[in-house]
């Protein structure tokens, strides 16, 4: 084809952006073509400043309809990406899903088997895997610089949220409307790469905080610890009330420990491996020799264009996507296993019960003070009723 001809399902924050950067030419090889909304003003929007040339509608089956596009970029609430991505996937549409890819991991499972059964690209909006930062640690633990590794701590508590943020709107913060707090609104990005990097997780132990300093819902406040299958421990620590608040992810290893702070990469690296050392030294106290190393990280960081570029040659030129959809899937999973661990006040293995985790969110809607009835609409279309 000679241009990818887009269509953009939601335009609020993030969908009003991806239409402002297709329309200024930032994706090469994409144009966009069409908008939708239920919302009228958000609509009145796009006629003002998107031009004459990309159609309007005022839901997502009549554009899937009226065809005249390739792709679409899902930007609508939590709970309806599944749906609209299976009926993008019927029609034979690529498709981009804005982050998380669901709230749960079953209808996320159906809409990954959609996929595969379309022959489509279906990608991700995880942008913060163009971040030359964590993928220079990805590479330094594939190559094996870093050795096993042996524990993984991430504090990421730099999300402030004060309890005006979560009044702005009656569905923030709450099970029907967001079906989760932290975890699934500011953190898929940090699950993501946290797995991306480190790899799954074989069982979570977590502690949540509901509505622990703030007069919402859905978690505030979680401390969780996971377990690897080589032994390896991690600690995954988040919340919306600290201030300031910190963002440090360190990865130790046999060979050292790196970490990402402050947009900066350390690396500090023993001159032999820890089991090496320990085999061979006769000293009593010691410790092997350490290079603090500054690693040099060059590169741009493309963010949402990034992604979009990618996923655009993905299509065209049959390009490896950064992001693939399917695997969406994982950060979800530690999501969604920190949640059941939190209500069940247990541990929890992955493969995670998705039976057992969909009853105890049905039970978290029904009490919610957010009433939409689509919500539970939506279970039942996805097959999860």
């Amino acid at each position: 084809m000679e241009k990818v001809r887009f269509g953009i399902i939601g335009i609020g924050n993030m969908g009003s952006a991806h239409a402002v950067n297709l329309l200024k030419g930032e994706v090469p090889g994409a144009v966009l073509s069409a908008v939708c909304d239920i919302n009228p003003s958000r609509l009145e929007w796009a006629k003002d400043n998107l031009g004459k040339s990309v159609m309007l509608y005022d839901n997502a089956d009549a554009m899937f309809d009226a065809g005249g596009i390739d792709a679409v970029i899902i930007a609508t609430p939590h709970y309806d990406h599944p749906g609209l991505a299976i009926k993008a996937f019927e029609h034979k549409l690529h498709v981009m899903s804005e982050k998380p890819a669901g709230v749960y991991t079953k209808q996320v499972r159906e809409m990954n088997e959609a996929a595969k059964a379309s022959g489509t690209v279906f990608g991700i909006m995880y942008n913060q895997r163009t971040n030359p930062l964590y993928q220079k640690l990805k590479d330094l633990i594939d190559s094996g610089e870093l050795g096993e590794i042996r524990r993984t701590n991430w504090i990421i508590t730099n999300w402030y949220r004060s309890q005006s943020y979560y009044n702005s709107s009656s569905w923030r913060a709450t099970w029907a409307g967001e079906g989760g707090g932290v975890l699934l609104n500011q953190d898929p990005h940090q699950l993501d790469l946290w797995q991306w990097i480190c790899g799954m997780p074989k069982r979570v132990r977590a502690f949540c905080g509901f509505g622990k300093y703030h007069d919402i819902e859905v978690e505030d406040d979680v401390t969780a610890y996971v377990e690897y299958e080589n032994g390896a421990t991690g600690i995954f620590v988040t919340s919306t009330s600290d201030t300031p608040g910190t963002n440090r992810f360190e990865v130790s290893g046999d060979r050292g420990k790196i970490v990402i702070e402050d947009e900066k990469l350390t690396f500090w690296r023993n001159r032999i491996s820890e089991p090496e050392f320990n085999a061979t030294y006769k000293g009593g106290f010691g410790c092997p020799e350490v290079w603090k190393c500054e690693i040099p990280v060059t590169g741009p960081n493309l963010q949402h264009i990034g992604i979009l570029r990618n996923f655009v040659d993905a299509i065209t030129k049959g390009t490896k996507l950064l992001a693939p959809g399917e695997e969406g899937i994982r950060g979800l999973t530690i999501s969604n296993a920190m949640h059941l661990s939190a209500w069940t006040d247990s541990w929890v293995d992955l493969p995670i019960d998705e039976e057992l985790f969909l009853s105890k969110l049905q039970e978290k809607i029904q009490g919610s003070t957010y009433k939409k009835t689509t919500v539970a609409k939506s279970l039942d279309v996805r097959g999860t009723h």
